[in-house]
């Protein structure tokens, strides 16, 4: 399990990436980012994987009504990697200058319907945009955490693989700051038993179960990015390769904040 931070406190590193180029080479310059992370944290948790070391957090569920996306059991992640703060991000650190609420069709347009990395395809199968951030989490540290940086909307995307082997969760939280995006970044580490975002479940696929799961999480400005990831069912994967994969299909809709960043920057043809 990657070292809890601390609520209030600075990450002294921040968390370490495990992700090959941040998923976004493709699309966006970005600096590379040294694989040596990857190979070491994905070496670790291989072993908990490869060893049946599945440690989760269950503290029941909510129902839905039938026919609508609905929120999922209280869960955490086995595996969760919080990821150091986008240095590219500094125009967006503050909510001040980036004051219009997030749309759900900003946050998932049309081109994140179907997304895919590698042999990994995704479909989405609900969206929801919330603004009560208490409504759509669980645990009392996490939710603290959220009023006291005035979080104002949490966006949850809920996608399965074309093969419906695997499920992910893509998950945006608004923050009034930088500052408080890393927080609720550290605060989401399951080795602090804050609480964590309720999956969003969609009608007819595979609702995210207890069993192993992987996320990722980073600030961007002033907003938390989560992608999660787990086999459906909550099955082992072969390799925490196989989540890291999946999980960056599942991250595409973080384009929006790309967007956003261009609009504060006036860089936006």
């Amino acid at each position: 399990m990657i070292e809890a931070r601390d609520t209030d406190a600075s990450p002294k590193d921040g968390g370490t990436d495990i992700r090959p180029g941040g998923g976004r080479a493709d699309r966006r310059a970005k600096p590379a980012r040294s694989r040596l992370p990857l190979i070491i944290v994905a070496a670790v948790l291989a072993v908990a994987v490869a060893g049946g070391v599945v440690a989760f957090f269950v503290l029941g569920g909510e129902e839905k009504p039938a026919g609508a996306p609905g929120n999922g059991a209280q869960i955490s992640p086995v595996a969760y990697t919080p990821q150091t703060s986008d240095k590219d991000m500094a125009k967006l650190a503050q909510r001040s200058a980036d004051q219009r609420p997030v749309t759900q069709g900003e946050a998932f347009p049309a081109d994140v319907k179907t997304v895919a990395y590698q042999k990994y395809s995704f479909t989405l199968a609900a969206s929801q945009l919330s603004n009560d951030c208490k409504a759509v989490t669980w645990g009392a540290r996490l939710q603290a955490d959220l009023a006291k940086h005035q979080c104002s909307q949490i966006a949850r995307g809920a996608y399965v693989s074309q093969d419906k082997r695997h499920v992910g969760q893509f998950i945006a939280v608004n923050l009034a700051s930088q500052e408080g995006a890393e927080q609720i970044v550290r605060t989401l580490d399951p080795a602090t038993g804050g609480g964590f975002v309720l999956p969003l479940t969609a009608p007819g696929t595979p609702d995210f179960a207890k069993g192993f799961s992987a996320a990722y999480a980073q600030a961007y400005g002033h907003y938390a990015i989560v992608t999660w990831v787990q086999r459906a069912g909550g099955a082992q994967p072969a390799s925490l390769n196989e989540m890291i994969d999946a999980s960056l299909a599942v991250e595409k809709p973080a384009d929006f904040v790309w967007g956003r960043l261009e609009l504060v920057d006036g860089t936006r043809r």
